[in-house]
């Protein structure tokens, strides 16, 4: 009974304030964790100051998005399927959803390896690495994708399911401890002073991360085993129903292809931008990797708001919904308008960190301040996406994804790399967001009038 009493009082009852950042600062804190991890294999790679190796870790950046993929399908579809029923009382149908989710995430990132080491060739070709990157490419692969697919996406997965029922913070403590240990190999594994791996250190450090996160979830669910409706039981299994594997898939679904077309549209990208060296590759990628973190704290906001949305939408709570969505744009909106004037006036500095080259700085400083001029209405963009996952509306998010991707930011590319070579290519994300800001706008509107 304690534990739904403390539940149901921070969805229910708890100042929406204090509500909204209990749930989405954890979120926040290990979603830029998350990008200081994936800068430290940037870092120290770039510390080696080897446009090889750098070039390395960004032409695997794709296949490390399609993660995103079932991470979506399985992790978004299932903690938004638990969030609702939470809010509508069938404590049942959590547990099924997350027995569901969880083991649906195994078998889906152990056929991801597979398939990945089976097709490896045609695969280094699809993602732009050449003669001269192949052999780092593969190195980097070897660890991340080959054989860490599956604690990768699995760790992500839980930690979805665990935020699901307001256990932000231990979802956030799992993910953390797997960043904070990749920090600490990564030197170990990458320099010349240690294993002297190069990117390939970089991507052992990562699975040995992602394998220890993992574990951290699997310890959490035995020690809090009568105090959470998470479920491992891979018995419920025979008990899921069509109506749980269809609202997991109503959301994870959609969410799942958004993040493919991400991978195509980052594929795309880095095959315009190998054609100019593998040094506009290494500049590419810093901007890419230092974009990340105003990304995940929009990220974080988003997905720390979701299980508040879709509580209150079950339980029939519409105002407290709705009041929600508006503080937290009120918080997150001004907030990423100042990161935006910081990286654009900073934005040499910042590359510099990475690599002291004068080519790369010049190229990844006026990457990055195309890109950093987009992420205010890319906080606009995220947030009403999380808004259709947490109610279910699963084929407007996917609506969104391809007005994303296939109509605008792809189509883009090919023109703005062919108006302006190169330096064009960031300008598709800009004018994508903006865009799709617009309409996010116009739709959330009708939302809340829907929902008053």
């Amino acid at each position: 009974m304690a534990k739904e009493n403390s539940k149901t009082y921070l969805f229910e009852s708890m100042p929406i304030p204090k509500a909204v950042m209990q749930l989405s600062l954890p979120v926040v804190a290990s979603s830029l964790v998350t990008v200081v991890y994936n800068l430290a294999d940037t870092f120290f790679v770039g510390m080696l100051n080897d446009p090889v190796q750098n070039a390395a870790v960004t032409l695997a950046y794709p296949v490390m998005l399609a993660f995103n993929a079932v991470n979506n399908l399985f992790g978004v579809g299932t903690s938004s399927m638990m969030s609702r029923s939470l809010g509508s009382g069938d404590h049942e149908k959590v547990r099924l959803c997350s027995a569901f989710g969880f083991y649906g995430a195994v078998f889906s990132g152990l056929i991801f390896s597979l398939l990945c080491t089976v097709f490896q060739n045609p695969l280094l070709r699809l993602l732009g690495a050449d003669a001269e990157t192949w052999d780092a490419t593969y190195g980097y692969m070897l660890w991340t994708v080959f054989c860490g697919a599956m604690p990768a996406i699995l760790n992500v997965v839980q930690g979805h399911m665990v935020r699901s029922e307001g256990a932000a913070l231990h979802a956030s403590i799992g993910t953390m401890s797997g960043c904070i240990l990749n920090i600490i190999l990564d030197p170990i594994f990458i320099m010349p002073w240690g294993l002297n791996m190069g990117a390939a250190g970089a991507g052992l450090a990562t699975f040995l991360s992602n394998c220890f996160a993992c574990s951290y979830f699997l310890v959490l669910s035995r020690v809090k085993r009568g105090s959470t409706f998470v479920c491992m039981d891979i018995r419920k299994l025979r008990h899921v129903t069509r109506d749980v594997a269809m609202g997991v898939f109503g959301v994870g679904v959609p969410a799942s292809i958004q993040n493919l077309l991400n991978v195509l549209g980052s594929t795309i990208l880095n095959n315009f931008t190998a054609a100019y060296g593998a040094t506009a590759v290494a500049a590419m990628g810093v901007a890419q990797k230092l974009n990340m973190i105003p990304m995940q704290i929009a990220f974080g906001f988003s997905q720390g708001l979701m299980p508040m949305v879709s509580y209150n939408y079950a339980s029939g709570n519409r105002q407290r919904m709705k009041n929600s969505i508006l503080f937290a744009l009120s918080v997150t909106v001004p907030t990423m308008a100042l990161v935006s004037v910081g990286y654009f006036f900073g934005a040499p500095t910042l590359v510099r960190l990475f690599m002291d080259n004068p080519e790369i700085v010049s190229y990844g400083s006026q990457f990055l301040k195309v890109m950093c001029l987009g992420t205010t209405f890319m906080m606009i963009d995220f947030t009403v996406v999380g808004v259709f996952q947490s109610l279910g509306m699963g084929k407007n998010a996917l609506i969104f994804a391809i007005l994303r991707k296939v109509v605008l930011e792809i189509p883009l590319l090919f023109l703005m790399n062919a108006v302006y070579p190169l330096f064009g290519l960031p300008y598709a994300s800009l004018i994508t967001e903006i865009v799709l800001a617009a309409a996010a706008a116009v739709m959330l509107r009708r939302i809340l009038r829907a929902n008053q």
